[in-house]
């Protein structure tokens, strides 16, 4: 559960994005609409979660494993677009909580692949109503018309960003984590290198 404090700051997170969308930039970018929608659905799901003691993350994992159950680590990995040590990290998890269990086959040794148990799967029944009440929460007072257009809308983006991303190839391509770790602090020593420094204490710290 999380403290008070906790709580009091994610309110006013959540109070911060309404005046940004109401009052200081009502006409911002998209992706900033998007993402904060994104938020509010993401937390709307949370706490619906922690009815049945269930992360996020798991229940990411679980809706794919519902739909096609016996996929390898790294076939997760991509469906749920996450790096593979954070699938590992939470397989593991979910593995001591037994919602999953992981083995190889006979004519592939090399692979780990991940079924549900019982128990993974019958969570289905008692997490997939709380993902319809919080969809249906989400619009609540919205048209259908409108909800088929933001669909719609909504899909045709998913499109052009993925045919973006394609027609890149390899001059503007997604980063590994471990790169880009690399690359944030290379740039935090240049500009180390770069601050002035008084009586061998760096200015600003």
């Amino acid at each position: 559960m999380a403290t008070r404090p906790t709580r009091r700051a994610a309110d006013e997170g959540t109070e911060a994005i309404l005046r940004h969308w109401r009052e200081a930039v009502p006409n911002d970018r998209l992706a900033h609409l998007v993402k904060d929608a994104t938020r509010g659905l993401l937390r709307a799901m949370q706490m619906r979660l922690t009815k049945y003691g269930v992360s996020f993350g798991h229940w990411a994992f679980l809706r794919i494993l519902w739909e096609r159950d016996g996929l390898t680590q790294r076939e997760l990995s991509v469906e749920a677009g996450l790096m593979e040590p954070t699938t590992y990290s939470a397989l593991t998890a979910m593995e001591k909580l037994g919602y999953i269990t992981r083995r190889r086959m006979r004519d592939n040794r090399k692979n780990v692949y991940v079924f549900l148990t019982p128990e993974g799967k019958a969570l289905r029944r008692k997490l997939v109503p709380l993902a319809e009440e919080a969809n249906e929460r989400a619009v609540q007072g919205v048209p259908a018309a409108d909800i088929a257009t933001t669909r719609k809308t909504l899909l045709v983006m998913i499109e052009n960003l993925a045919r973006d991303e394609l027609q890149a190839g390899k001059k503007r391509r997604m980063p590994s984590t471990r790169e880009l770790a690399r690359r944030i602090a290379a740039a935090t020593a240049v500009v180390d290198a770069r601050t002035p420094r008084r009586n061998g204490v760096q200015r600003g710290a």
